[in-house]
Protein backbone atom coordinates (compact mmCIF):
# COMPACT_ATOMS: atom_id res chain seq x y z
CA UNK A 1 0.00 0.00 0.00
CA UNK A 2 1.57 3.07 -1.21
CA UNK A 3 0.25 5.39 2.23
CA UNK A 4 1.30 2.65 4.43
CA UNK A 5 3.53 5.62 5.99
CA UNK A 6 0.71 8.34 6.10
CA UNK A 7 -1.70 6.06 7.47
CA UNK A 8 0.83 4.89 10.41
CA UNK A 9 2.04 8.81 11.09
CA UNK A 10 -1.67 9.59 11.22
CA UNK A 11 -2.71 6.79 13.37
CA UNK A 12 0.02 7.43 15.68
CA UNK A 13 -0.75 10.78 16.41
CA UNK A 14 -4.42 9.95 16.74
CA UNK A 15 -3.73 6.79 19.14
CA UNK A 16 -1.15 9.10 21.25
CA UNK A 17 -4.12 12.13 21.29
CA UNK A 18 -6.57 9.46 22.69
CA UNK A 19 -4.05 8.52 25.12
CA UNK A 20 -3.73 12.07 26.09
CA UNK A 21 -7.58 12.95 26.29
CA UNK A 22 -8.51 9.65 28.33
CA UNK A 23 -5.89 11.04 30.97
CA UNK A 24 -7.51 14.29 31.07
CA UNK A 25 -4.79 16.42 28.94
CA UNK A 26 -7.01 18.74 27.38
CA UNK A 27 -5.49 19.03 23.49
CA UNK A 28 -6.24 22.83 23.32
CA UNK A 29 -2.85 22.72 25.88
CA UNK A 30 -0.79 21.78 22.59
CA UNK A 31 -1.22 24.67 20.83
CA UNK A 32 1.85 25.93 21.97
CA UNK A 33 3.26 28.84 19.47
CA UNK A 34 6.56 29.23 21.75
CA UNK A 35 7.32 25.54 21.69
CA UNK A 36 6.94 24.70 18.22
CA UNK A 37 9.16 28.05 16.46
CA UNK A 38 11.77 25.44 19.80
CA UNK A 39 11.51 22.49 18.43
CA UNK A 40 10.94 23.14 14.43
CA UNK A 41 12.60 26.60 14.03
CA UNK A 42 15.17 25.18 16.09
CA UNK A 43 15.31 21.73 14.30
CA UNK A 44 14.79 23.32 10.32
CA UNK A 45 17.93 25.50 11.13
CA UNK A 46 20.20 23.01 12.38
CA UNK A 47 19.63 20.30 9.53
CA UNK A 48 20.23 23.37 7.44
CA UNK A 49 23.39 24.53 8.88
CA UNK A 50 24.66 20.70 8.93
CA UNK A 51 23.81 20.16 5.07
CA UNK A 52 23.82 22.13 1.81
CA UNK A 53 20.89 24.08 0.96
CA UNK A 54 20.02 21.74 -2.24
CA UNK A 55 19.15 19.25 0.51
CA UNK A 56 16.65 21.05 2.65
CA UNK A 57 15.15 21.96 -0.95
CA UNK A 58 14.72 18.56 -1.17
CA UNK A 59 12.61 17.69 2.01
CA UNK A 60 9.15 18.05 0.46
CA UNK A 61 10.12 15.91 -2.26
CA UNK A 62 11.34 13.26 -0.24
CA UNK A 63 8.38 13.55 2.07
CA UNK A 64 5.93 12.92 -1.40
CA UNK A 65 8.39 9.83 -1.72
CA UNK A 66 7.91 8.28 1.54
CA UNK A 67 4.67 8.97 1.34
CA UNK A 68 3.50 7.81 -1.99
CA UNK A 69 6.73 6.01 -3.06
CA UNK A 70 5.94 2.50 -3.91
CA UNK A 71 8.73 -0.46 -4.05
CA UNK A 72 9.29 -1.89 -7.28
CA UNK A 73 7.66 -4.56 -8.88
CA UNK A 74 10.44 -7.73 -9.74
CA UNK A 75 7.52 -10.19 -11.36
CA UNK A 76 7.44 -7.19 -14.16
CA UNK A 77 11.60 -7.12 -14.22
CA UNK A 78 11.53 -11.17 -14.24
CA UNK A 79 9.42 -10.74 -17.23
CA UNK A 80 10.88 -8.38 -19.25
CA UNK A 81 14.39 -10.21 -18.59
CA UNK A 82 13.14 -13.47 -19.56
CA UNK A 83 11.68 -11.92 -22.89
CA UNK A 84 14.90 -10.13 -23.79
CA UNK A 85 16.89 -13.29 -23.22
CA UNK A 86 14.54 -15.00 -25.42
CA UNK A 87 14.67 -12.73 -28.14
CA UNK A 88 18.56 -12.60 -27.78
CA UNK A 89 18.93 -16.46 -28.43
CA UNK A 90 16.66 -16.85 -30.72
CA UNK A 91 17.46 -13.75 -33.26
CA UNK A 92 21.23 -12.53 -31.97
CA UNK A 93 22.30 -9.50 -29.07
CA UNK A 94 21.82 -6.89 -32.03
CA UNK A 95 18.20 -7.61 -32.19
CA UNK A 96 17.62 -6.25 -28.27
CA UNK A 97 18.60 -3.05 -29.87
CA UNK A 98 14.66 -2.99 -31.43
CA UNK A 99 13.65 -3.53 -27.81
CA UNK A 100 15.84 -0.24 -25.63
CA UNK A 101 12.71 2.21 -26.46
CA UNK A 102 10.26 -0.09 -25.32
CA UNK A 103 13.01 -0.71 -21.65
CA UNK A 104 11.65 2.42 -19.08
CA UNK A 105 13.92 1.67 -16.40
CA UNK A 106 16.85 3.46 -17.05
CA UNK A 107 19.29 0.96 -15.32
CA UNK A 108 17.51 -1.82 -17.19
CA UNK A 109 18.11 -0.05 -20.47
CA UNK A 110 21.87 1.39 -20.14
CA UNK A 111 23.26 -2.53 -19.08
CA UNK A 112 21.01 -3.47 -22.28
CA UNK A 113 22.46 -1.19 -24.63
CA UNK A 114 25.63 -2.15 -22.84
CA UNK A 115 25.16 -6.02 -24.57
CA UNK A 116 24.22 -4.47 -28.13
CA UNK A 117 27.52 -2.82 -28.01
CA UNK A 118 29.45 -5.96 -27.36
CA UNK A 119 30.46 -4.91 -24.10
CA UNK A 120 33.14 -7.27 -21.84
CA UNK A 121 31.11 -8.87 -19.16
CA UNK A 122 33.79 -7.72 -16.65
CA UNK A 123 33.70 -4.07 -18.08
CA UNK A 124 29.61 -4.25 -17.61
CA UNK A 125 29.44 -5.44 -14.19
CA UNK A 126 31.98 -2.76 -13.20
CA UNK A 127 29.93 -0.03 -14.90
CA UNK A 128 27.04 -1.51 -13.67
CA UNK A 129 27.59 -1.69 -10.19
CA UNK A 130 29.49 1.72 -10.09
CA UNK A 131 25.73 2.68 -11.12
CA UNK A 132 24.46 0.44 -7.95
CA UNK A 133 27.10 2.65 -5.39
CA UNK A 134 26.11 5.73 -6.20
CA UNK A 135 22.69 5.37 -5.85
CA UNK A 136 22.70 3.96 -3.02
CA UNK A 137 24.99 7.11 -1.65
CA UNK A 138 22.72 9.57 -3.18
CA UNK A 139 19.86 7.88 -1.56
CA UNK A 140 21.57 7.69 1.56
CA UNK A 141 22.55 11.02 1.34
CA UNK A 142 19.09 12.38 1.11
CA UNK A 143 17.76 10.08 4.09
CA UNK A 144 20.40 11.62 6.35
CA UNK A 145 18.51 15.04 6.41
CA UNK A 146 15.71 12.84 8.56
CA UNK A 147 17.64 10.92 10.56
CA UNK A 148 19.45 14.53 11.48
CA UNK A 149 16.20 15.97 12.42
CA UNK A 150 15.43 13.28 14.24
CA UNK A 151 18.62 13.45 16.49
CA UNK A 152 18.29 17.27 17.24
CA UNK A 153 14.36 17.89 17.58
CA UNK A 154 14.29 15.89 21.29
CA UNK A 155 17.50 18.29 21.87
CA UNK A 156 15.64 21.41 20.56
CA UNK A 157 12.70 20.08 22.75
CA UNK A 158 14.93 20.18 25.94
CA UNK A 159 16.05 23.66 25.14
CA UNK A 160 12.98 24.95 24.92
CA UNK A 161 11.79 23.28 28.25
CA UNK A 162 14.45 24.75 30.19
CA UNK A 163 14.16 28.31 28.84
CA UNK A 164 10.30 27.42 29.52
CA UNK A 165 11.83 26.70 33.26
CA UNK A 166 13.82 29.75 33.51
CA UNK A 167 11.06 32.06 33.08
CA UNK A 168 8.80 29.87 35.71
CA UNK A 169 11.94 30.65 38.06
CA UNK A 170 11.87 34.18 37.37
CA UNK A 171 8.33 34.19 38.61
CA UNK A 172 7.87 32.41 41.49
CA UNK A 173 6.40 34.93 42.75
CA UNK A 174 3.27 34.74 41.22
CA UNK A 175 2.62 30.90 42.70
CA UNK A 176 -0.71 30.31 40.29
CA UNK A 177 1.17 31.34 37.20
CA UNK A 178 3.54 28.10 37.62
CA UNK A 179 1.91 25.21 37.03
CA UNK A 180 0.31 26.37 33.15
CA UNK A 181 3.92 27.94 32.84
CA UNK A 182 5.22 24.24 33.90
CA UNK A 183 3.03 22.44 31.90
CA UNK A 184 3.75 24.95 29.00
CA UNK A 185 7.77 24.59 29.44
CA UNK A 186 7.42 20.51 29.28
CA UNK A 187 5.85 20.91 25.70
CA UNK A 188 9.01 21.53 24.06
CA UNK A 189 9.91 18.58 25.02
CA UNK A 190 6.96 16.84 23.87
CA UNK A 191 6.86 18.23 20.18
CA UNK A 192 10.89 17.15 20.21
CA UNK A 193 10.48 13.23 21.22
CA UNK A 194 7.19 13.05 19.20
CA UNK A 195 8.09 14.45 16.25
CA UNK A 196 11.33 12.85 16.13
CA UNK A 197 10.06 8.99 16.71
CA UNK A 198 6.41 9.59 15.31
CA UNK A 199 7.74 11.71 12.14
CA UNK A 200 11.56 11.82 11.61
CA UNK A 201 12.75 8.39 11.71
CA UNK A 202 9.65 6.48 10.15
CA UNK A 203 10.33 8.84 7.18
CA UNK A 204 13.89 8.40 6.99
CA UNK A 205 13.05 4.41 7.55
CA UNK A 206 10.56 4.33 5.22
CA UNK A 207 12.69 6.13 2.44
CA UNK A 208 15.43 3.72 3.59
CA UNK A 209 13.55 0.26 2.53
CA UNK A 210 12.86 1.81 -1.00
CA UNK A 211 16.11 2.07 -1.52
CA UNK A 212 17.08 -1.10 -0.27
CA UNK A 213 14.31 -2.42 -2.72
CA UNK A 214 15.66 -0.55 -5.70
CA UNK A 215 18.87 -1.98 -4.91
CA UNK A 216 17.99 -5.61 -4.44
CA UNK A 217 16.21 -5.06 -7.83
CA UNK A 218 19.54 -3.34 -9.48
CA UNK A 219 21.59 -6.39 -8.39
CA UNK A 220 18.96 -8.59 -9.80
CA UNK A 221 18.85 -6.66 -12.99
CA UNK A 222 22.61 -6.90 -13.12
CA UNK A 223 22.81 -11.08 -12.94
CA UNK A 224 20.03 -11.08 -15.59
CA UNK A 225 21.83 -8.19 -17.94
CA UNK A 226 25.20 -10.61 -17.85
CA UNK A 227 22.70 -14.09 -18.48
CA UNK A 228 21.61 -12.59 -21.51
CA UNK A 229 25.19 -10.86 -22.61
CA UNK A 230 25.84 -14.84 -22.57
CA UNK A 231 23.07 -16.34 -24.22
CA UNK A 232 21.74 -18.23 -21.03
CA UNK A 233 18.44 -20.02 -21.82
CA UNK A 234 15.76 -18.14 -20.47
CA UNK A 235 13.87 -20.59 -18.27
CA UNK A 236 17.55 -21.33 -16.72
CA UNK A 237 17.73 -17.42 -16.04
CA UNK A 238 14.05 -16.99 -15.02
CA UNK A 239 14.69 -19.83 -11.89
CA UNK A 240 18.03 -17.98 -11.07
CA UNK A 241 15.97 -14.44 -10.86
CA UNK A 242 13.26 -16.08 -8.68
CA UNK A 243 15.94 -17.38 -6.35
CA UNK A 244 16.15 -13.37 -5.81
CA UNK A 245 12.40 -13.10 -4.27
CA UNK A 246 10.63 -13.79 -0.94
CA UNK A 247 8.87 -16.79 -0.59
CA UNK A 248 5.59 -15.52 -1.36
CA UNK A 249 6.95 -13.53 -4.60
CA UNK A 250 8.81 -16.72 -5.40
CA UNK A 251 5.73 -18.46 -5.61
CA UNK A 252 3.43 -16.19 -7.41
CA UNK A 253 6.31 -16.16 -9.93
CA UNK A 254 6.23 -19.72 -10.25
CA UNK A 255 2.78 -20.05 -11.14
CA UNK A 256 2.99 -17.17 -13.54
CA UNK A 257 5.68 -19.07 -15.26
CA UNK A 258 3.95 -22.30 -15.69
CA UNK A 259 0.99 -20.33 -16.51
CA UNK A 260 2.65 -19.15 -19.40
CA UNK A 261 4.56 -22.32 -20.27
CA UNK A 262 1.25 -24.04 -20.64
CA UNK A 263 -0.40 -21.23 -22.58
CA UNK A 264 2.69 -21.57 -24.94
CA UNK A 265 2.56 -25.52 -25.42
CA UNK A 266 -0.98 -25.25 -26.30
CA UNK A 267 -0.70 -22.58 -28.71
CA UNK A 268 2.25 -24.42 -30.45
CA UNK A 269 0.56 -28.05 -30.21
CA UNK A 270 -1.36 -29.08 -33.60
CA UNK A 271 -5.50 -28.82 -33.65
CA UNK A 272 -6.87 -31.14 -31.19
CA UNK A 273 -3.72 -32.45 -29.41
CA UNK A 274 -3.31 -31.73 -25.97
CA UNK A 275 -1.27 -29.32 -24.68
CA UNK A 276 2.46 -30.27 -22.98
CA UNK A 277 2.94 -30.50 -19.72
CA UNK A 278 4.68 -26.77 -18.19
CA UNK A 279 7.89 -27.09 -17.25
CA UNK A 280 7.68 -26.60 -13.62
CA UNK A 281 9.64 -22.98 -12.18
Amino acid sequence: MKATTAIGIALACILIALGAIMEGTQLTALINIPASLFVFGGTFGAVMAGTSFERVKAIPRLYQIAIKGEEPDPLERIELMARLAEIARREGLLALEAELDQIRDRFTRKGIQMVVDGTDPEVLREVLEIEIEALEQRHGDARRVFEKAAGFAPTMGILGTVLGLVHVLQNLDDPGSLGPAISSAFIATLFGVGSANVVFFPVANRLKELTDAEVRLRIMTLDAVLAVLEGENPRVLREKLVSFLPPELADQAAAGAQSSAGRASAAGAPAGAPAAEPVAA
